[in-house]
């Protein structure tokens, strides 16, 4: 079943275009890997994905539901997470749990219950009072991943959501996306390592605003004769003529 469905989704802002007809589509249970640099516009595609943004054209599906009249559904069905900005710093532990699971529209005994699991799962039993901005960044991360699949979402989008983090946290984070990918969640990650691109079902890759390349890790090297994914990835951000968004 796909649980994403992309067809000829574009966003213009005046003469400029972002994001330039791109097709795709995501199977249920898939991990998803959208890749390109900076400047590419996977951020304003992941965006209108989300809901968040309104496409000038094309058209896509979320979970079933279409980004243009029925993105409150979408935003109940979906996780989001990014580098920059997933937890508040200035609340708890236990504060931010409470906090996302009433903006998930979740019952009040249903996050207090999963709130103790979530806090004893993660180790985190003597912390959970303590300011979010205080912690280590690999245990910010992981706390912001834990709350963003609270709700236990159809889909999580992961937006760069490693960077800065040390190689072992890295993979301790991608063994919990593994883990909700097992118990039936679809992952959607932009990511500018290589090496976590390499855990990914399948990988797209954007440049200008166009999707110019889409397969499987290893299908990809093939096709570029190489025994990494960098090599794919840099050959074909070569190509690019725009700079950073």
């Amino acid at each position: 079943m796909k649980v994403i469905e992309v067809n000829n989704l574009t966003k213009k802002f005046g003469s400029f275009t972002a994001v330039d007809h791109i097709s795709f589509s995501v199977s249920d249970g898939e991990i998803f890997g959208f890749l390109g640099a900076n400047g590419a516009g996977k951020t304003t595609a992941m965006r209108m994905l989300c809901g968040l943004l309104r496409p000038t054209s094309g058209n896509s599906k979320i979970a079933g539901y279409n980004i243009y009249n029925q993105s409150n559904m979408i935003k109940k069905n979906i996780g989001y997470m990014s580098q920059k900005f997933s937890l508040y710093n200035d609340l708890t532990i236990k504060e931010n749990i409470n906090l996302f699971g009433g903006i998930y529209e979740m019952n009040a005994r249903d996050i207090k219950e999963k709130s103790i699991q979530l806090i004893d799962k993660l180790n985190l039993n003597k912390e959970q009072n303590q300011l979010v901005g205080s912690l280590p960044l690999g245990i910010k991360q992981k706390l912001a991943f834990a709350v963003s699949t609270f709700h236990n979402p159809k889909i999580i989008f992961l937006d760069e959501p490693t960077g800065g983090v040390d190689p072992i946290a890295r993979r301790v984070f991608w063994d919990m996306i593994h883990e909700q990918v097992r118990n039936g969640m679809t992952a959607f990650v932009t990511t500018h390592y290589m090496d976590e691109a390499e855990y990914c079902d399948r990988i797209s890759m954007m440049v200008d605003g166009q999707i110019v390349a889409l397969d499987t890790p290893s299908n990809l090297k093939k096709s570029y004769e190489t025994d990494n994914l960098d090599d794919v990835f840099f050959a074909l951000a070569r190509k690019a003529t725009r700079g950073d968004d």
